[in-house]
């Protein structure tokens, strides 16, 4: 009885029309990406992690920080910001690139982060490749700060006494092969000088370090900076930009004693490749809306930072560009991980 019945329904399908049997054949086919469709327009329906790779306190996190809560805000479910500091930031992007492409783990991607893809050759993962462009976040104006204590006020001044002391004058930055090692070594090169490199594990010890006399100048973000500038607490020498910073007006750019230096650094967000579009899509868009925003700008903007508002596709055009000129400096100093 049961073959018959098979029998009975195999001729039935035999006898369907043929279009019929296509348009089912083609919904049939249709279900997953509608179903990813649909878990897209949902997202999200759970707290979304993002994952930063510097500690509490720096600039970074004070970024991650009023972004995230604009984006809890915009998306209706919590934005976790999650620090894992480590590894010039390596630690950080492998835990994304190791999570699902769902959209609930995004990562703080900043300049150092793609620096250290270039930088060190045996990765597991490339950002290049692994991470997914979504959205930009702020351009870091940066800044050169000495300790009160080194007898230089001008950036000329500490190109006389770095020459008079060779190997002696130490330069903090907040990780090897961060954009604020790089603007160092950028510095060294164009002077023709040795500023000693002490690495950090972040801005914010960089500074507490900087403000105790630990070591003697170094290049940080106004975000970490400003405020030790405003107190006094450090002294600012010159801007790595190549226009004066509006906050700091009397502070020339370095490129005004060394003509064509230029230095910053970035942030913007990415996640694993693979997260659908739509929920890219979704987050530039919720994330621009943030940084178009007044209040958001003008929090943004009393830190010293400048926001970057970006499609996703240009954002990946902007990171593919970046690390082509940071390549560049890499090899010509010969910038090695430690």
């Amino acid at each position: 009885m049961k073959r018959r019945v098979a029998g009975i329904l195999e001729m039935d399908a035999m006898k369907l029309p043929r279009r019929k049997f296509l348009h089912l054949a083609a919904g049939a086919a249709a279900l997953p990406l509608l179903s990813r469709i649909a878990r897209a327009q949902a997202y999200p329906t759970r707290p979304v992690r993002l994952i930063v790779g510097w500690p509490p306190g720096g600039g970074a996190d004070t970024v991650s920080r009023i972004v995230g809560q604009w984006l809890s805000e915009r998306l209706g479910q919590q934005v976790i910001i999650e620090n894992r500091p480590g590894a010039s930031t390596n630690i950080s992007a492998q835990a994304v690139i190791n999570s699902p492409p769902d959209g609930y783990t995004l990562l703080f991607y900043s300049a150092s982060t793609l620096i250290n893809t270039i930088m060190f050759h045996n990765l597991p993962f490339d950002v290049r490749r692994d991470i997914a462009p979504v959205s930009g976040l702020v351009a870091y104006p940066m800044v050169l700060v000495a300790h009160p204590s080194v007898p230089a006020k001008t950036v000329a001044e500490l190109i006389a006494h770095a020459k008079a002391n060779p190997g002696k004058v130490t330069m903090a930055s907040f990780g090897t092969g961060s954009a604020s090692h790089l603007a160092g070594e950028l510095f060294n090169m164009m002077a023709g000088i040795n500023l000693v490199h002490v690495p950090y594990r972040g801005g914010a010890p960089m500074v507490t370090d900087l403000i105790a006399g630990q070591v003697q100048v170094g290049f940080d973000v106004m975000v970490t900076s400003l405020p030790q500038i405003r107190t006094g607490a450090l002294r600012a020498l010159g801007v790595a930009g190549n226009n004066r910073f509006d906050m700091l007006p009397d502070v020339p750019t370095i490129a005004e004693t060394l003509p064509g230096y230029e230095a910053r650094t970035w942030a913007g967000i990415g996640a694993p490749k693979g997260t659908p579009p739509e929920i890219i899509a979704r987050l530039n868009r919720d994330i621009n809306a943030g940084l178009a925003n007044p209040t958001i700008r003008a929090r943004l903007g009393d830190l010293g930072t400048i926001p970057m508002i970006f499609t996703a596709t240009e954002f990946g055009a902007y990171v593919a560009a970046e690390s082509e000129k940071w390549a560049k400096v890499i090899q010509f100093a010969g910038i090695k991980p430690e």
